[in-house]
């Protein structure tokens, strides 16, 4: 994988989707917010859907 995802905090409203999505890349920080915790944890594909369902579309490939 060449790509990194990221999580643009200032925009992550906590919806919890991306966790729910691919928990083997995103949780919460403790501030509540989600975080690419292990931005390899997963394929691109999962990944993707993660990026694709996010309603404030705040995750992206770096």
């Amino acid at each position: 994988m060449n790509r990194k995802v990221i999580v643009a905090q200032n925009d992550c409203i906590s919806c919890g989707l991306c966790v729910s999505t691919c928990p083997a890349v995103f949780r919460f920080n403790s501030s509540g917010k989600s975080e690419a915790y292990d931005p390899v944890g997963a394929s691109e594909q999962e990944i993707q859907q993660a990026i694709d369902g996010c309603p404030v579309q705040c995750i992206s490939w770096e």
